[in-house]
């Protein structure tokens, strides 16, 4: 597929910001696979404007080509890749697991955490092998201070999906809260590998070089 010409013809679409249209534009024309191959194309218009496609219609075939555009020259990549990776994790699981997940994230931004732990269960129990259903069910977990399950929840995520960040990132805050530096350490640098651009995590593990006694 020729990256100048896709970029062309959706372009129109982006400008209108018509989400609706262009989802519909890029399933008509378009398979995940086609937009994924221009993810490593050289010009970074096309890899931005794909990153971004892939959020409304990506699956988990496209994954790991975006995981690794988290690394990508361009800025813009980075970000486009990260939103992309993001929206693919929250639709992954069956199509009722995939509404829990959205209920529960719902009660997690209004902080009832009984009720996101409610429906983050009725996602894992649909679709046992939902990774963000996982690490959403550890963000809960983690601000109810529940840590050691928080723990399980960031294993299990990374276990089904070793690529994210959130959850080894998660993973590290909870060794730190108990004390185990080293370990906290070797979770933030994990994310970092994967993602490089995540601010939080760089001063978490300027913080914990410093008190480790350890070159920046």
């Amino acid at each position: 597929m020729d990256p100048g010409w896709f970029v062309a013809s959706v372009r129109p679409l982006l400008e209108a910001k018509d989400a609706a249209a262009l989802l519909s534009y890029l399933k008509r024309h378009w398979t995940p696979e086609q937009i994924t191959s221009l993810l490593a194309c050289p010009d970074h218009d096309a890899r931005k404007v794909a990153a971004l496609a892939l959020a409304l219609v990506g699956g988990k075939c496209c994954i790991p080509d975006l995981a690794l555009r988290l690394r990508d020259p361009d800025a813009l990549t980075n970000e486009m890749a990260e939103h992309a990776l993001w929206s693919i994790w929250f639709r992954c699981g069956t199509p009722s697991a995939n509404a829990d997940l959205a209920r529960g994230a719902q009660c997690l931004s209004e902080r009832d955490f009984d009720c996101a732990l409610e429906h983050f269960g009725r996602a894992i129990a649909a679709c046992p092998d939902f990774a963000e259903a996982y690490n959403q069910r550890a963000i809960a977990r983690y601000l109810l201070e529940d840590y050691e399950a928080c723990m399980r929840d960031c294993l299990q995520a990374i276990a089904l999906m070793p690529c994210h960040f959130g959850a080894w990132a998660g993973l590290g805050h909870c060794h730190a809260h108990f004390g185990r530096m080293e370990e906290a350490l070797g979770c933030y640098e994990k994310a970092l590998e994967i993602d490089p651009h995540l601010s939080c995590v760089k001063q978490a593990v300027d913080e914990l070089k410093r008190k480790l006694c350890r070159p920046a």
